[in-house]
């Protein structure tokens, strides 16, 4: 004789939860910010799809774009395949196997779009309110650089950029707040682990924060000579095509680096000041620098630049250390995220 197990009813569920978001899905801002933050990558991929299939629209006659380059094309292709991947890192940040993506895998990109849109959330809004002061670049001087694209198309990309970086903020807090939130709980305390082997010495971390603080200085500086219209270092073209617009993006420039460099101080030093800010303030600051310090060089070694256009050794140099004082920030910041892991 056998017996079967009568299977037991399952308790009623409090009636709170029936108004509680599922632990599964996404709340509605989330929802709202994903979507905004892909409706935020259309201009660009329409305008750069269109130009890849041959339009011309928004590029004024007598641009370099209209010239058959290679790498303009090699260029656009990658840029599409950088916004589209916007779409797939909003994916993994709102839904529920996005938590189960390896740590690496979305923070890599996520540093990046940090450093790539972090001086234009910046810098854009600055351009356009000095032109509104009337202190704009003149279309109308002898020395005026040739037209690179029509200005609607600043606007409208940059915009979208500015929207993307919003949204992706908004997605990205919570997101690690609830996967790594512990990492940056409570105050910095001794800041980066000492490495015991170098007994009283200076740590290499600490050795390494002290430095980036240094070629920061010397990057910043350079980059303020520049926007206030200072000319060594620069080539013809840099020096003619000089207008409010590159004086902001300049500036724009010293202000990353000095933010990167002062988020690995604040890390390497610890103190009593909750953690949450420092840390923003390093990766914020190391991104930017580090990805556009690779940007501007990337820029300056393709191509075949004619003579009055070819980058100057101080170019390579400041962006060169642009980029050492970024790597060093971000070692920084990576060595104090492992020691709170292990902590």
């Amino acid at each position: 004789m056998t017996t079967r197990a009568v299977p037991l009813p399952k308790p009623p569920r409090p009636a709170h939860d029936a108004a509680q978001p599922s632990a599964s899905g996404p709340g509605v801002w989330r929802r709202v910010l994903a979507a905004v933050a892909v409706a935020a990558t259309v201009p660009y991929l329409t305008l750069k799809t269109a130009w890849l299939a041959g339009s011309h629209v928004g590029i004024p006659a007598g641009s370099v774009l209209l010239e058959p380059r290679l790498v303009l094309t090699v260029a656009n292709a990658v840029t599409v395949l950088m916004d589209a991947a916007v779409i797939l890192l909003v994916l993994v940040l709102i839904r529920p196997w996005g938590k189960r993506v390896p740590s690496w895998l979305l923070v890599v990109p996520s540093f990046v779009a940090t450093g790539l849109l972090t001086p234009i959330v910046l810098g854009f809004p600055g351009q356009l309110l000095l032109r509104g002061m009337g202190l704009g670049p003149d279309k109308a001087a002898p020395t005026a650089p040739k037209p690179f694209l029509d200005d609607w198309v600043f606007f409208v990309v940059y915009t979208g950029f500015i929207v993307q970086a919003i949204a992706l903020a908004g997605l990205f807090v919570p997101y690690a707040r609830e996967r790594w939130g512990r990492r940056w709980q409570g105050s910095l305390g001794p800041g980066v682990p000492p490495d015991g082997v170098w007994g009283r010495l200076p740590s290499p971390t600490g050795v390494a924060a002290g430095v980036a603080a240094v070629l920061a200085a010397v990057v910043a500086a350079t980059h303020f000579y520049w926007a206030l219209g200072g000319t060594a270092g620069q080539n013809a073209s840099q020096i003619a095509q000089y207008s409010s617009d590159t004086a902001v993006g300049s500036a724009v420039h010293g202000i990353c680096a000095l933010t990167a460099a002062a988020g690995a101080l604040l890390l390497a030093r610890g103190g009593t000041r909750q953690a949450g800010w420092p840390l923003a303030v390093a990766w914020t600051g190391s991104a930017a620098t580090l990805c556009w310090g690779m940007w501007m060089l990337a820029a300056f070694t393709s191509g075949d630049p004619a003579p009055g256009e070819r980058t100057t050794t101080a170019s390579y140099v400041i962006y060169g250390g642009q980029m050492i004082t970024a790597l060093l920030a971000t070692a920084v910041l990576g060595r104090f995220l492992a020691g709170r892991r292990a902590g």
